[in-house]
């Protein structure tokens, strides 16, 4: 019998001309099934994705399997054919076979996105909380509802969801039950405070578990019952920021206590990670808690056996542990205990190890051991890895400073430091040390004699020469008794080292020079010779720096007593922070671990993203693509000392202003129109697909919410286009420009969530120069809190930089955040204020409301200062349909029906707060038909504030919205109130029903 093999692209072409004629189901199968072998010989299948997704509706089991299958393995959750299988999927959830259930189940957990959420999570939130459906399918029920909220929180509400989920964790089946916690998890690490009645469920289910009480065998794993839910529980548990109630604590610290007992170290491979799954979850959970010392110190001294074991992963785990640990004082001193062991483990194969225990020894120290830790770490430096020693290097300095017992004792450390490993240690470390020196008399002698002893060496790091040269050449004169220490021999020494240097070494030595010429009293003929020859040399050097130390200092050498005068001793230094220790303390407090939810939530630094243009200047076609460069993180630094001593050359520069570019510029704000993530506050990073919208007549207050650009007597750049209007159009849209002028274009790009919003902002170089002294400063008011990630200083020539802003909403305002941004190109200096449009209809998220909810919610709100109405003149004339899409651009959804008068309109919506969470807000608007100019507005909502900001919001839109140009609007005649129909609430159409229930 021979087989056939047949070739990829052979069955390319056979796949092809099969699925353009008719295909019978059977073979339609088949031929779906070698379409997905091709795909996973890891060739690109474009063809066939309709056929795929048409099985899905199959009646029969094979055929509806393979689309299942096919289709979540081919396409993703944006794909548009996925869309043409919701409502098949949606009938296979809600139907009676429980194995389409499952399918469907399965696809959706899988690669369900944001609209199968919309439409699907009430169908399968039914089967989760159905008695009659089987274990199996209430499984995959909770795990697809877990996929639908991270995707969009919304689909689970929480006032009406958290006594289910409660009662969810009374379920007997471990596999409901795990799948269940998986769910829990999600649901309070967004909001903990709603599911408090889950907290002593989950301490009996962790009982449950811990005395092995009704476990079935299938659920244990090596002996331990499932570890799994376990590990979940415990997670869930750290979600919550404390246990009360007494009895419920006892029990908890009961199982924990079970659980540090019976854990330990076995041969077992599969065991030992089960069992340590549990134990390390237990440990966090104990740090979490804040237990007592024994408990701690129990944890401690289990900790202290696994970082002496032989397996690498376990050693990992004990050290990182251990790290945690020392957040809690009371352990410190027990953790010191195994000091020697840790110090061993800085030694071991693994770098992962050595960085753990570098970590570990470096949070532990304090005065009584850190003479014998930063020792050990000088030692380990000269032997330890390159990837390693830059951390080395500042973390011995950091100790060295924060716990010195004794001034000399920190300058040998740094010597000894620079010495070892000069590559790896920064200028901050060698400018402190002088900074110390400079202010400690005492300090001055000895430090210049050590750097004396240090310039003996055949061959030092250039840092080496620096920090000696300066120290010398400032203290020098201290030694003159000393063999080997006359200024001669000091500058013989020190000359020895200028053709081993670089050139910005160079001006610091020329300033020893000047110094040992200042101290060389009476001066001695032939050594001042020698140093002005070196200066008369380098008078003529193309660096500009040297070339001006060179000029002024031999000019100076000729003044007599006045160089005594100009080059004193330098004074001290005012008494400031480290910058080390300032750059230690903020890292301690961005990673200072007060639970273990901090401990496992991830620290993604904001860091700008240039996209510069490869396009030749010439005009000519791009070659390439953007290319993204990634911009280097910008510290402040304290101003060094040797900066602050040496004068740099302030030279005249004459910059030629270019011309502004007299054909288009390239839109570098093209991004606009891609995806762009938001955090939510479930903690997931969704995407969407953003879109320029195009902008609705809509009003804002035109000369306040756009500010023109400061000093503009100064400011000769002119913007290109109207900022008010730019600032108009992104109120009513979340993407386009912002600010646009001949050389910077600002785009944003932006999302919102709930009182979450996450903004980006897009600064493009229109131009071939770069633009430096970039600035972006942002104004918040004081209901928004605003943070916007680091702006680089120079934007390189036809770059777009992308700047992060993330943005949460505390209380309803109608305030706006201002953006102050600064640059510098050529010439010209632009400074301008910026509204950015974090206005308050961005937190608003419409909602449909039916008359049985609206009516008693309307009634319920009966009067100021939770409704208020007014008559509202001058407005710009409209039809009501054109001031319902006005509405709706405000995400404000107009409900038609509700009121049986034709010329009102109801509208509702839901605004999201940090301090008001979820609030229905209410809106009427009853129009006189005879003039159009005036109307009464009604605005109702369970907050005073945000009624009345809302109702000033509504009103600036309809007031001051800009007039067409062929269209003026007519002049507002006044109408007697009485022109108006009398306040009252809509009539209801149908007998109201219950209260509103789930909205607030």
């Amino acid at each position: 019998m021979i087989s056939i093999c047949y070739s990829p692209l052979y069955l390319f072409e056979l796949l092809l001309s099969e699925f353009v004629s008719g295909l019978t189901p059977y073979e339609k199968k088949k031929y779906v099934w070698k379409m997905l072998y091709i795909y996973m010989l890891g060739y690109d299948v474009d063809f066939g994705h309709m056929e795929a997704v048409s099985l899905i509706s199959a009646p029969k089991y094979p055929e509806k399997q393979v689309g299942y299958i096919v289709t979540s393995c081919l396409l993703n959750e944006n794909h548009d054919f996925l869309r043409l299988a919701i409502n098949t999927v949606r009938n296979d959830i809600i139907g009676r076979n429980e194995t389409f259930q499952c399918l469907a189940l399965t696809l959706v957990g899988n690669i369900g996105g944001r609209e199968f959420a919309e439409s699907l999570a009430p169908d399968v939130q039914k089967l989760l909380i159905s008695s009659s459906c089987r274990p199996l399918v209430r499984k995959k029920a909770a795990l697809c509802l877990l996929r639908l909220y991270r995707k969009n929180p919304d689909v689970v509400n929480v006032d009406g969801w958290s006594d289910r989920m409660a009662q969810l964790l009374d379920e007997r089946d471990l596999g409901v039950l795990t799948s269940s916690m998986s769910l829990l998890v999600a649901l309070v690490s967004n909001n903990h405070e709603a599911y408090w009645s889950c907290l002593p469920k989950c301490v009996k289910i962790l009982e449950r578990l811990a005395r092995n009480q009704d476990v079935p065998q299938e659920y244990t794993y090596y002996g331990i019952p499932s570890p799994w839910l376990q590990v979940k529980t415990m997670r869930a548990l750290q979600y919550f920021p404390t246990v009360e109630d007494p009895n419920t604590r006892r029990s908890l610290f009961e199982v924990l206590q079970r659980i540090l007992m019976g854990t330990d170290v076995v041969k077992n491979v599969n065991k030992n990670n089960a069992s340590h799954a549990v134990l390390f979850e237990a440990l966090a959970l104990v740090m979490h808690l804040d237990a007592e010392k024994e408990m701690m110190s129990q944890c401690v001294a289990l900790l202290g056996k696994f970082i002496a074991v032989r397996e690498p992963n376990i050693r990992y785990l004990g050290l990182e542990n251990m790290t945690r640990m020392l957040m809690v004082t009371d352990v410190q001193d027990i953790i010191k205990r195994h000091q020697a062991q840790i110090i061993t483990s800085l030694k071991d194969p693994d770098i992962s190890i050595r960085r753990r225990a570098l970590d570990l020894l470096y949070g532990m120290c304090d005065v009584s051991n850190a003479k014998d830790i930063v020792e050990e770490l000088l030692q380990y430096l000269s032997s330890a890895d390159f990837a390693m020693r830059e951390e080395l290097s500042l973390k011995a300095a950091i100790l060295a400073e924060k716990f010195a017992p004794d001034l000399s004792w920190y300058v040998d450390v740094i010597l000894q430091l620079i010495d070892k490993a000069g590559d790896f240690v920064s200028d901050d470390i060698w400018f402190r040390v002088v900074q110390f020196v400079t202010n400690n008399e005492d300090l001055q002698s000895y430090a210049a004699l050590k750097a004396r002893e240090y310039l003996d060496k055949p061959a030092i790091h250039e840092t080496m020469v620096k920090v000696s040269a300066y120290i010398l050449g400032e203290y020098s004169h201290l030694l003159a008794r000393r063999p080997g220490c006359s200024p001669k021999e000091i500058f013989h020494i020190i000359h020895e080292k200028l053709p081993t240097v670089s050139t910005s070494t160079i001006p610091i030595l020329l300033s020893t020079y000047a110094k040992i010429l200042m101290h060389n009293q009476p001066p001695d003929q032939e050594l001042q010779k020698q140093i002005l020859a070196i200066f008369n040399k380098y008078e003529s050097c193309i660096d500009a720096e040297i070339q001006q130390r060179a000029v002024e200092y031999h000019a100076l050498s000729m003044k007599g007593a006045a160089l005594m005068d100009i080059l004193a001793e330098m004074p001290k230094f005012p008494e400031r922070q480290s910058s080390l220790i300032k750059k230690a303390e903020e890292s301690e407090a961005d990673t200072a671990e007060q639970s273990a939810i901090k401990l496992r939530a991830q620290q993604h630094t904001s860091n700008a993203l240039v996209l510069t243009d490869q396009r030749p200047a010439n005009g000519t076609p791009p070659v390439s693509q953007l290319g993204l460069v990634k911009v280097p993180s910008m510290t402040n630094t304290d101003q060094s000392t040797a900066e602050q001593e040496l004068p740099h050359l302030n030279g005249a520069l004459t910059v030629v202003d270019p011309q502004p570019p007299s054909t288009p510029s390239p839109d570098l704000l093209g991004d606009l129109l891609g995806p762009l993530a938001i955090e939510g506050p479930s903690g997931t990073a969704p995407q969407s697909d953003l879109g320029v919208a195009s902008g609705l007549d809509g009003g804002v207050v035109a000369g306040a919410l756009a500010i023109a650009p400061v000093e503009e007597q100064t400011n000769t750049v002119q913007p290109i286009g109207d900022i008010a209007e730019r600032f108009h159009a992104l109120c009513m849209k979340d993407s386009g420009v912002l600010y646009e002028d001949p050389y910077i274009q600002i785009g944003i790009k932006a999302e919102w969530r709930a009182h979450h919003g996450r903004v980006v902002l897009f600064l493009g170089n229109k131009n071939t120069a770069p633009l430096f002294s970039v600035q972006a400063l942002i104004l918040p008011p004081s209901h928004l809190k605003m943070e916007l990630s680091l702006v680089p200083e120079t934007i390189p020539p036809r770059a777009q930089v992308q700047c992060p802003l993330e943005v949460v909403n505390l209380k309803p305002s109608r305030d706006v955040a201002v953006l102050d941004f600064l640059y510098k190109f050529g010439t010209h200096v632009v400074n301008v204020r910026l509204r950015l449009p974090a206005v308050l209809n961005k937190f608003l998220q419409p909602i449909t409301v039916s008359p049985d909810e609206f009516f008693p919610q309307w009634r319920s709100l009966s009067g100021p200062p939770l409704k208020l109405q007014e008559v509202v003149r001058g407005v710009r004339p409209m039809p009501l349909a054109e001031m319902a899409n006005l509405f709706n651009s405000l995400h404000l959804m107009v409900c038609p029906g509700l009121d049986p008068n034709a010329n009102n309109l109801v509208a509702s919506t839901t605004f999201y707060s940090e301090s008001t969470r979820a609030m229905l807000c209410l809106i009427r608007i009853e129009t006189d038909p005879a003039d159009r100019t005036q109307l009464r507005m009604t605005v109702a909502s369970g907050d005073p504030t945000l009624t009345f900001e809302l109702k000033e919001f509504i009103k600036e839109q309809l007031v001051f919205i800009p007039v067409p140009p062929r269209a003026p609007a007519p002049a507002p005649t006044p109408v007697p109130p009485q022109a108006l129909p009398p306040t009252s609430p809509p009539t209801a159409i149908s007998d109201p029903g219950a209260l509103l229930a789930g909205l607030l």
